[in-house]
C-alpha cells in the first residue's frame, strides 16, 4: 500500500535552511513511491492569531480548511522547522491554535476529563533545526519544544509515534555538513521514516 506523506515546511523565510531539508524529505519520500503533499505555512492566507480562545471558535478560512483536508489524506505528517526561543515560530504555532481544532484533532467527552483522539492511526516525523546544539537543548533545557510538539499537540491527537530530528548548531554549520543534513534527511524521506 503506498503510504500518503504531507510534509508540513513550518519556517516564515522562504530563503532558510528548512526549505533545502524540507524537499530533500519530499524528494526521497517520491522516490520511494509514497504519494507525496506539501503545505508552505507562510504561502497560506489566514490570521494565525486565536482571538477569543476556543470560548468562540472563528471561521477557518480556506487555506485552514483545505490544510485540514490534507492531514486527515495523511498517514504520515512531517514537520520541518526552526527551534526560536525553544519553540517552533509563532506562525506555525498560530497554525495549530486556528486549525487543531475541537472536532477536528480532538473532542473532549461529555462526562468526565477524558478525550477522543481524533488522529489516531497516524505517524509523525519532526525536523527542526537549531542555532544550539541538540545535545545542550536537551541538557539544559529539557527540549521543551519538542515535548510541546510530541505530546502537546500532536500526542494529544493521537497521532504516533512522533520520532524527531534535531540539526544543529546551524550557528556553526559548514556548508559540507549542511550537505550531510539534508542527504540525511532525503534517507528519512526514502525510508518513509
Amino acid at each position: 500500500m503506498t503510504k500518503k506523506i504531507l510534509v508540513v515546511l513550518g519556517h516564515p523565510d522562504e530563503g532558510s535552511f528548512c526549505v533545502a531539508l524540507a524537499q530533500a524529505y519530499v524528494d526521497g519520500a517520491k522516490q520511494s513511491g509514497a504519494e507525496v503533499r506539501e503545505l508552505v505555512i507562510r504561502e497560506l492566507q489566514f490570521d494565525p492569531i486565536l482571538h477569543h480562545g476556543y470560548r468562540e471558535i472563528q471561521q477557518l478560512e480556506p487555506d485552514l480548511v483545505k490544510a485540514q483536508d490534507a492531514v486527515r489524506w495523511a498517514d504520515h505528517l512531517v514537520f520541518v522547522y526552526p527551534t526560536w526561543w525553544g519553540a517552533m515560530p509563532a506562525l506555525l504555532k498560530g497554525f495549530f491554535e486556528r486549525m487543531w481544532l475541537p472536532g477536528f484533532g480532538y473532542k473532549f467527552r461529555e462526562k468526565g476529563m477524558m478525550w477522543d483522539k481524533l488522529l489516531k492511526g497516524k505517524s509523525a516525523r519532526l525536523i527542526v533545526t537549531m542555532g544550539n546544539y541538540p545535545i545542550l537543548y536537551r541538557l539544559i533545557f529539557g527540549a521543551c519544544g519538542h515535548r510541546l510538539m510530541r505530546q502537546g499537540i500532536l500526542g494529544f491527537c493521537g497521532v504516533k509515534p512522533v520520532k524527531i530530528t534535531s540539526i544543529g548548531s546551524m550557528m556553526n554549520a559548514s556548508d559540507i555538513r549542511r550537505k550531510q543534513w539534508v542527504e540525511e534527511v532525503q534517507a528519512l524521506g526514502k525510508e518513509q521514516k
